[in-house]
């Protein structure tokens, strides 16, 4: 036979699947929900981040989510965003730092320890793709009671 004289080919083990951070906890608050949510919106580029952009965004009515920072200086921003929200049934969520929100949107620099530098506030962040199905997004689905 031609096939005798072919070493056979090892084939390796399968690796290990990690576990999802978010499906270990069982229970998640709010806040660490948003936070899941908005990272994965942002890997999967359905983040949109800054006042004008988000504002574009929800007048078409391309939006899933909206987060807005209650202690931003421009209050035609907030009203704007918060009738824009109630006209097109949109979700929105309150957070009451920029920096904060900022942070959770990806609008920062990690250094080598994982901590976050160079944060720049955001007043309004809006969500126009979830990304995958994950414990977090259920969680805010279920804080809005949908």
């Amino acid at each position: 036979m031609a096939s005798e004289g072919r070493d056979a080919v090892a084939v390796p083990a399968p690796e290990p699947v990690e576990v999802a951070a978010d499906a270990a906890k069982g229970t998640l608050t709010v806040e660490e929900a948003l936070e899941i949510v908005l990272k994965k919106a942002l890997v999967n580029d359905g983040l949109v981040r800054g006042a004008k952009e988000s504002i574009k965004a929800l007048d078409r009515k391309d939006a899933e989510l909206c987060v807005l920072c209650e202690s931003t200086e421009e209050t035609g921003i907030v009203t704007l965003v918060e009738a824009l929200c109630n006209e097109h049934k949109i979700r929105l969520i309150k957070v009451s730092d920029a920096k904060k929100l900022g942070e959770m949107a990806g609008l920062c620099k990690i250094d080598r320890e994982g901590n976050a530098r160079n944060i720049v506030g955001a007043s309004v962040v809006v969500v126009r793709k979830w990304g995958e199905e994950s414990v977090a997004r259920t969680t805010l689905l279920e804080h809005f009671g949908a």
